[in-house]
């Protein structure tokens, strides 16, 4: 009787301001609905769909108190050319209240060549810290202890290689293993779909990926083993929808992998964790997040049969968009970064990276990064944003927004299961075509002026060139020659060789044989990327993109 009353009156309401719209029409192009009430959620019930925080289905945290007990980690993301460079602005960074650090890698680093392959030429250290050896690694976390730290690691294809790094780094250090906190990207599902920096083919980066899953179920329990990520996804044009169903996508295929290799869901799911991109549009991206702790816990108990309550949490880490930087009046992107912040807060990240305003740019300045930082301590101790849990659970658009994106999420997820999943998806090009299809639309709706960009395509202004922007020393490139050099020339080669021979034998060998153990002991002897990577990609091959959409 109470919804036949709201519906009357809305109607009403509706008659009165579609007459009222003649004299004042609403803006052109907008999507959500006028007004949104109890009737946009039919059927709504709150033990089912939302729960408490802490409790399936996760829809409004994955901890009970939230932020109430303890923030977000403020995990700022970095890299500069050096490991020593690098090393000062963690070291920077965790002295003005930084509380995880996030390492940013160079592109030869990212693909697994040497600073002095030729294929690494003219890119040394120019996206991020160039790490050839454990040498490098050494001088990276140097005064930085790694049992009071957590360290999140953007990378993928040698993941493994990295990883065993900063586990060799701590051994130096005295800390076991057993005590790392951190994280390894080690996605390579997307870098196919969407980024590119992958080097084996997939069954051998499946392969390495449950092999990382394995061993740090055993030696490194407090290790996230892998990032699933939905940010490359967003950043290559995706809508919200997309970004959570192709990412929840990966991340079945690689609970699928996992348990084919014969581990228990429950000894690996608990360290599988999710990286999202918080966009322009707070309210749907508080939706967002909310939707895909729903969508992945359901995942967990229905579909892998999961026992354990952190098998079904989806956690995960927030970086503000990278994409919605602009060049054109780079102060503005200050701005943008604080609405991404509140968002990813209101929608309960568990660690964040805020974007520097001058990022279109170049390298972030430290008086950019500082400004970036205290955007997070801001929103933290002043906003209130963080003082009560899921602050917009049970308004009308946004619970209707998360069942939205909900079944839109569904929707691709069963498609992309009809296709035989996610890699078999991304071997036909459909993932691909779909971030595309999203992608040229937002372009053409920006050119059009469909889409507004403030000081892009409208409220523009005359510039002058911008100021004092950070620029990468073209030195870098011989400095890393000359610590390789001296690497080789103090280790042990035939120690060396004995392990990169007992690597590709192990490689050779079937999937029960896991390799990390081989790697970790190559990279304490001193062998280097390249050399590592060199000795799988003789073995296992290199992936060749796919190109007919």
């Amino acid at each position: 009787m109470a919804n036949e009353t709201l519906k009357a009156g809305f109607d009403n309401y509706m008659a009165d301001a579609d007459a009222k719209c003649a004299k004042f029409p609403e803006r052109a192009n907008l999507e959500p609905n006028r007004l949104y009430t109890p009737l946009d959620l039919e059927g709504f019930d709150y033990e089912r769909d939302l729960g408490f925080p802490g409790e399936y289905p996760y829809t409004r945290g994955v901890q009970p108190t939230m932020y109430r007990g303890r923030f977000w980690t403020m995990r700022m993301y970095a890299g500069f050319s050096t490991a020593e460079e690098s090393n000062k602005r963690y070291r920077y960074l965790l002295a003005n209240g930084g509380s995880g650090l996030s390492c940013a890698f160079d592109l030869p680093t990212q693909i697994g060549y040497d600073s002095t392959d030729p294929m690494a030429e003219g890119e040394v250290g120019k996206v991020g810290v160039a790490i050839d050896s454990l040498a490098d690694m050494e001088i990276l976390f140097d005064q930085i202890q790694l049992d009071k730290v957590s360290t999140s690691m953007t990378i993928n294809a040698p993941a493994s290689v990295l990883l065993c790094m900063y586990i060799a780094v701590a051994k130096k250090q005295g800390v076991p293993q057993e005590a790392l906190r951190g994280t390894i990207q080690n996605d390579i599902l997307k870098e196919y779909a969407a980024r590119g920096t992958y080097i084996f083919p997939p069954k051998p980066s499946m392969r390495l990926i449950t092999n990382i899953f394995e061993y740090c179920s055993k030696y490194v329990p407090k290790w996230n083993t892998i990032s699933i990520s939905g940010y490359h996804i967003r950043e290559a044009g995706s809508t919200a929808a997309q970004e959570i169903a192709f990412t929840i996508a990966d991340g079945i295929a690689y609970v699928e992998a996992a348990l084919k290799a014969g581990m228990d869901v429950d000894a690996f799911a608990g360290r599988l964790s999710f990286f999202w991109n918080a966009h322009n549009n707070v309210l749907e991206e508080v939706a967002k997040f909310r939707a895909s702790r729903r969508v992945w816990a359901k995942v967990m108990k229905e579909r892998f049969h999961a026992k354990k309550a952190k098998s079904m949490m989806l956690r995960f880490h927030t970086q503000t968009a990278g994409s919605m930087l602009t060049a054109q009046q780079p102060n503005n992107n200050i701005v943008r970064v604080a609405l991404q912040t509140a968002a990813a807060v209101m929608g309960g990240t568990q660690s964040l990276h805020t974007n520097s305003k001058d990022e279109a740019l170049a390298l972030p300045t430290t008086e950019s990064v500082t400004i970036a930082l205290r955007t997070q301590q801001i929103v933290a101790y002043e906003s209130g944003l963080a003082d009560t849990i899921d602050p917009l659970g049970g308004s009308y658009y946004v619970e209707a927004l998360t069942n939205k994106l909900e079944k839109e999420c569904w929707e691709y997820i069963n498609k992309i299961d009809e296709i035989g999943g996610a890699p078999e998806a991304i071997a036909k090009g459909y993932i691909q075509k779909e971030i595309q299809d999203s992608a040229y639309k937002w372009q053409m709706d920006v050119e059009s002026g469909r889409r507004v960009i403030v000081g892009v395509n409208k409220f523009t202004q005359e510039e002058e060139p911008p100021k004092n922007l950070l620029r990468v020393d073209g030195s870098v490139g011989k400095l890393q020659a000359e610590k390789i050099a001296k690497v080789k020339a103090t280790r042990d080669n035939a120690k060396v060789k004995e392990t990169l021979d007992a690597l590709e034998k192990a490689c050779h060998e079937d999937e029960s044989t896991n390799l990390v153990p081989f790697i970790l002991a190559a990279v304490e002897a001193y062998a280097t990327e390249g050399e590592i990577c060199g000795v799988m990609r003789k073995v296992f091959g290199e992936f060749k993109a796919h190109t007919a959409l």
